[in-house]
């Protein structure tokens, strides 16, 4: 495919494509912050019902205040109730749901076995130690509308599975450029909105809209950014796209740290990429896009500022760029861009990436990647909150965790290919869950160690799979591609919270799924073709015959059929 001479000629990162791709990068922070923002947003701190007023004594256990509050840092749920006793000499035990006042209590102790008056909470109070105001403490999310909070983050990843699919498929209609400048400005607009949606239905309906334009974004800087880079930095900038990914949860954790009010969290968070705002519209369509959809002058238009930024002359033509049956007549291609422009394009779906048998197994592979890459690497994270400590500390090193793990990707991908730093990493994150279920639970360290171990590996192949899939399909379907394979990822990030509720039936019931599908999907990579040093195909054609290599046995009977036609052609 000829359009990677571009690359040949003007330089794989230069100063224009380097300013181009940090730009783009840059707004990628506010696709992490997003993402995990609800983390704060949602934190239901310690709560108990509220009782009665005039409070003057506090007793749990052998513990002795004068204000819940003082003493709530210390409740839990479960461990019994707090013993309440007001200043008119009336007794009440408090639950996190229900309070009871006790029926002639003798003295005020913590064990009662007397008769109790059950009453429903009409009111609470929070634990602002750690959070002084969420969603949940302003609206009341506990008890019956516990689930009201639960289900923010899964309608989240619900607009994220949306905007994956609508988005990708419009990038490859209207431009990758369009795309980004859309969701960039939507995401800056509705973030900040959120901050002040008024109550929990707004809340939900705009962080739903937040999700697909953000989701929007992050697929498509994926094509944008490989579109840009020539072969030999393209996995360095696709992989470290998701560290920019991992920056923003860094982010989230500092910020979170910082500001305990959810409101005024949510303004900083949405507006500490706005910068970006001031040149995406500057932003060029990519040099592929342009010669697939026959905008001709537009891409010679492109190569000379390319050439001009880099400092360089540019002797490369688009006509140079295309393949001799591209021309009629010999007739120059920028001659018949207007002719082109005006035939009608075939349609493209999501049906054309299952056009073949071939075709068909390589995307239904690849979309198990993609689930399996994001319900590992949640089942893995959420599970990482049980290892106790400052919940701000464990999310920033969860995202910092991601960082060593994309530079041993690039690496192995460049030396070993794309195929065979994938499916080692998914067997390795397949054997890593097996051993967390037989290590003994009393060494703790060594199963902390197995659990980051997994979450490295199945960071490598999650890192890899937006590149890998690039590189996998052509231009004219490549963001539809990335589209639908992140659409299967965020499916498997709402089916990740559900897995991690199977450790109810058996501890070890979520690692055990995990495993098993980490381990098959790791087989079945082995049999993708490798992209490794390939250029990136343009139709479906040549993104079919990837991994075909024509062999000697085929050679003869192929030359043996040339001599027959051209007999039968002189008969």
């Amino acid at each position: 495919m000829t359009v990677e001479r571009i690359f040949d000629e003007l330089g794989h990162f230069k100063r224009f494509q380097a300013c181009l791709y940090f730009a783009a990068v840059f707004q990628a922070v506010a696709c992490g912050i997003h993402y995990l923002a609800s983390v704060f947003l949602v934190e239901t701190p310690n709560y108990v019902c509220s009782g009665p007023d005039n409070i003057t004594d506090v007793l749990y256990g052998n513990l002795t205040e004068s204000s819940l509050t003082d003493i709530l840092p210390v409740f839990k749920s479960g461990k019994g109730p707090l013993v309440v006793r007001t200043a008119e000499g009336e007794q009440w035990e408090l639950s996190r749901c229900r309070s009871f006042l006790r029926i002639d209590p003798q003295e005020f102790t913590y064990d009662f076995t007397g008769n109790k008056t059950v009453k429903a909470c009409g009111d609470f109070v929070y634990d602002h130690t750690e959070v002084y105001q969420s969603i949940v403490t302003d609206w009341d999310l506990v008890c019956e509308r516990e689930w009201l909070a639960k289900l923010c983050q899964p309608t989240f990843m619900l607009g994220v599975l949306i905007g994956a699919l609508v988005f990708g498929d419009i990038a490859d209609r209207v431009g990758r450029v369009r795309i980004l400048m859309v969701t960039s400005v939507c995401q800056f607009g509705l973030g900040v909105a959120v901050a002040f949606s008024g109550n929990y239905y707004f809340f939900v309906v705009l962080r739903f809209l937040l999700a697909m334009v953000s989701s929007g974004y992050l697929v498509v800087v994926f094509v944008y950014v490989t579109e840009f880079t020539g072969i030999k930095v393209r996995t360095w900038t696709s992989m470290h796209v998701h560290a920019a990914f991992a920056v923003g949860i860094m982010v989230v954790a500092l910020t979170g740290y910082l500001v305990r009010v959810w409101w005024i969290y949510q303004i900083i968070l949405s507006t500490c990429t706005s910068p970006f705002l001031f040149f995406c519209w500057k932003f060029p369509e990519t040099p592929f896009y342009l010669m697939a959809k026959g905008r001709y002058k537009d891409a010679q238009t492109l190569l000379d500022t390319i050439a001009r930024v880099n400092g360089l002359e540019c002797r490369l033509k688009v006509e140079e760029l295309m393949e001799p049956e591209e021309k009629e007549n010999g007739r120059p291609l920028l001659d018949e861009s207007k002719e082109k422009a005006a035939q009608p394009e075939k349609k493209l779906s999501i049906l054309d990436l299952f056009g073949s048998w071939r075709m068909a197994g390589r995307t239904c592979t690849v979309w198990a990647i993609w689930f399996i890459g994001s319900l590992g690497y949640y089942v893995f994270s959420l599970g990482s909150v049980n290892l106790g400590g400052n919940q701000y500390v464990n999310l920033f090193l969860a995202g910092a965790v991601e960082l060593p793990s994309y530079l041993v990707g690039c690496f192995a991908m460049d030396r070993i290919g794309r195929k065979k730093t994938c499916a080692p990493a998914l067997l390795l994150a397949g054997v890593a869950c097996m051993l967390i279920i037989v290590v003994p639970a009393d060494i703790e360290i060594l199963a902390i160690i197995l659990s980051m171990t997994g979450k490295f590996a199945i960071a490598i192949a999650f890192g890899l799979i937006y590149l890998y899939t690039c590189e996998l399909y052509p231009t004219i379907i490549r963001s539809l591609a990335v589209g639908s394979g992140s659409m299967m990822c965020r499916v498997g990030s709402v089916v990740a919270p559900f897995c991690v509720y199977l450790a109810d039936v058996w501890v070890y019931l979520p690692q055990l799924i995990v495993g098993i599908l980490a381990f098959i999907i790791g087989v079945l990579t082995m049999f993708l073709p490798e992209t490794l040093g390939k250029p990136l195909t343009t139709t479906l054609e040549e993104a079919e015959a990837l991994g075909r290599e024509p062999s000697k046995k085929s050679s003869a009977p192929a030359a043996k059929d040339l001599e027959d036609g051209i007999e039968m052609n002189q008969h």
